[in-house]
């Protein structure tokens, strides 16, 4: 952290991070910050710098603060009050250590705070410089997911369920959370929100390094910041409050969502993601990427949402791009060299963005429904096109807040009495006329010469609000045209609808429509009736025809040997079939002439039936 009022070249304050953690391997790619972020503006945040590496963990540094800063009395006597009412009153030593600790450092770093009767909503805090000289840092984290039981791994990076590496890193403060979103080269966005208060950790016997002036005073100092391996307990869900306040324990995070910006896939290097906080919607997060920009808005806040009483169910965010370089299979790899969101007077954002080839794109996102993109033609988009626009500044605050109050001086009892002519009397005049021409006749000047120069772009915006009215006129009249014609559509379909009912009810009125339904017996036979004309009915009819055949051939031989009667020849035995056999056998033939004609009557019944059932259908 360098201050560059005093010395381009060496630093206020150094931090050398040291991060160790348990069970796993200390590789220099595991090991390397692609990227930090200060805190926002809610309790010990103000003073957290949270440190991205590029295996997706994440690490913090608290209390970090620029020497000469300026704070609000109310935000450094909230937590100055917590310390006292939660560390110091705690039954346990290691709270009232730790708190004892933050404690001296808020008194010696704000001075004034000592002095609370004297503090007041308008007083604003410098900060001092204050270095323990026993004490450094702790490196807090790596920040884990919060647990809902024993068997949760409490040593699990948040970052795993993503795919590549870390590449940027933003903190956002919304309303009552703190919303921590990490970007990885797949295109892939965690969203996490912390789910306890950071508080101040110092590890203590790793004294400082301090740097001294001629005049033995503190001028800058350097520290070792060092996880804390001795506790790396994990805050649990319903875990009681004096478990964990002011123990030292990381703030863990709150899996919130897994954004994929389905970006194109590359081969030949990851895609850099730049993220950015919308100033005027904070719950609003661009993304810019090498296909343009996206805009991510949150609609679930888990502290927010439980602090304003709305029962929300947690929702997805909504992803829209806000304009895009990509048209078709055309992929620019980095179209934008930089890029900013701002916010002007009137409350609307503005994004802002710069080319490699050094042409500035501006567009205006007025509320939460700017979801359409942009598409920008790189070819067409040419330095010869852009026309200079002289948009003159915007009033003075000076003009707007009214001329200066004239304090008109103490006049003598007998100034009325006192004749224009006379001395005194135009001694009088002179005087109020000199304070009227340095005070109104000047301010109307300015007035006059702001709004001339305004008289410009006041006309264009009229003009512009004058265009379209006279669009929305006349759409307006294109739409009174066109009410007859649709009139008359909607007329027409519902006397369609009618002629459509009126022909169901006289459909639903016919005989066919009326069959009772099958039986279950019915159901079955039918089903039976079904399975044998499908499968067995020609290998039935080829069944009966060979014994029709065997019946005849065997009857013929039959009357050929009662005609014949030959002679028996000795030594042979008589191979005559018995009559009970023949007659026999003949009554089964019969038998099985009568099944095959049934059978053959009930598959014409069939047949009928399902052709009278097509015919109908």
């Amino acid at each position: 952290m360098y201050d560059l009022s005093s010395d381009l070249e060496k630093p206020e304050q150094e931090y050398y991070l040291q991060p160790v953690e348990p069970g796993r391997s200390h590789s220099a790619a595991s090991t390397c910050p692609v990227g930090f972020s200060f805190g926002g503006e809610h309790l010990w945040d103000r003073f957290s710098v949270f440190v991205l590496f590029s295996d997706g963990s994440i690490y913090l540094l608290c209390p970090v603060v620029p020497i000469g800063s300026a704070y609000r009395w109310e935000a450094i006597v909230e937590i100055y009050n917590d310390a006292h009412t939660f560390g110091l009153k705690s039954s346990n030593s290691r709270a009232v250590s730790n708190s004892s600790l933050a404690i001296a450092w808020l008194e010696s770093t704000f001075p004034e705070i000592t002095h609370q009767d004297s503090g007041g909503t308008s007083i604003m805090l410098r900060a001092q410089l204050y270095v323990p000289f026993d004490a450094s840092l702790c490196l807090q984290g790596p920040l884990c997911k919060v647990c809902h039981g024993e068997e949760d791994d409490g040593f699990e990076s948040q970052g795993s369920k993503c795919e590549g590496r870390a590449v940027s890193f933003l903190y956002n403060s919304i309303s009552k959370d703190s919303v921590l979103v990490t970007a990885y080269s797949s295109g892939q966005l965690q969203i996490d929100a912390l789910a306890d208060e950071i508080q101040p950790v110092w590890i203590v016997g790793s004294a400082p390094r301090l740097s001294v002036n001629s005049h033995d005073q503190i001028h800058g100092f350097a520290m070792i910041c060092e996880s804390n391996t001795d506790d790396f307990s994990v805050v649990k869900l319903h875990q009681p409050l004096d478990q964990h306040v002011w123990l030292g324990h990381s703030p863990p995070l709150l899996r919130l969502a897994i954004v994929d910006l389905a970006l194109p896939r590359h081969t030949d290097s990851d895609s850099l993601l730049s993220l950015f906080a919308d100033p005027l919607i904070p719950e609003r997060i661009f993304c810019m990427h090498g296909g343009g920009v996206d805009s991510i808005v949150l609609h679930f806040l888990p502290f927010t949402s439980q602090t304003t009483g709305k029962d929300e169910s947690v929702r997805a965010p909504s992803v829209y791009p806000v304009f895009s370089t990509c048209h078709g299979h055309n992929y620019l790899p980095s179209p934008l060299s930089g890029f900013v969101a701002l916010a002007d007077p009137f409350g609307y954002s503005w994004i802002v963005g710069v080319t490699s080839s050094r042409e500035c794109i501006v567009l205006e996102t007025k509320g939460w429904d700017a979801r359409l993109p942009h598409h920008i033609d790189w070819e067409k988009f040419t330095s010869d096109e852009v026309q200079d626009v002289d948009t003159p500044d915007i009033i003075s605050k000076e003009l707007l807040s009214g001329p200066k109050v004239v304090l008109v001086p103490q006049a003598s009892p007998n100034l009325r009495a006192v004749t224009a002519d006379s001395i005194e009397g135009r001694s009088a005049l002179h005087q109020y006329f000199k304070l009227f021409q340095e005070n109104y006749v000047e301010y109307a000047h300015k007035v006059w010469f702001e709004l001339k120069d305004h008289g410009a772009h006041l006309k264009r915006i009229v003009d512009d609000q004058h265009g379209r009215l006279g669009e929305v006129h006349q759409r307006l009249l294109n739409i009174e045209e066109k009410q007859p014609k649709l009139e008359n559509r909607i007329n027409r379909a519902v006397e369609v609808n009618k002629h459509l009912e009126e022909r169901l009810r006289t459909l639903r009125n016919l005989p066919g429509a009326r069959k009772k339904p099958l039986s279950r017996s019915e159901r079955e036979f039918k089903a039976e009736l079904d399975r044998f004309t499908g499968l067995e009915l020609d290998a039935l009819r080829s069944s009966i025809e060979t014994l029709s055949a065997r019946l005849r051939k065997h009857s013929q031989s039959s009357k050929s040997n009662a005609s014949s009667s030959p002679k028996q020849m000795p030594g042979r035995r008589k191979n005559h079939i018995p009559d009970p056999q023949i007659s026999d056998l003949l009554s089964a033939v019969k038998k099985l002439s009568l099944v095959n004609s049934e059978n053959t009557q009930k598959v014409k019944l069939v047949e009928s039936a399902l052709q009278s059932k097509e015919s109908s259908t």
